[in-house]
């Protein structure tokens, strides 16, 4: 049951990514840039349920604490 909630997250957090990656690349944001692409390539890497939306959750919030 664990392979579907990795493929739950995996799929949501590929999403948000391709999100954060489609907004900084139109406003030259780069760390939006960066954590959308790791967004996207993490849930292949990453086959814990629990570390995947630790993981996921902390690159979400990367744009919104790293400001320059």
């Amino acid at each position: 049951m664990e392979s579907y909630a990795t493929l739950f997250w995996g799929i949501l957090f590929g999403a948000i990514g391709g999100g954060y990656l489609v907004y900084g690349r139109k406003n030259r944001q780069g760390v939006a840039l960066l954590s959308g692409i790791l967004l996207c390539i993490v849930p292949y890497f990453v086959s814990g349920v629990v570390t995947l939306v630790i993981v996921g959750v902390a690159l979400m919030a990367l744009p919104f604490v790293v400001r320059y």
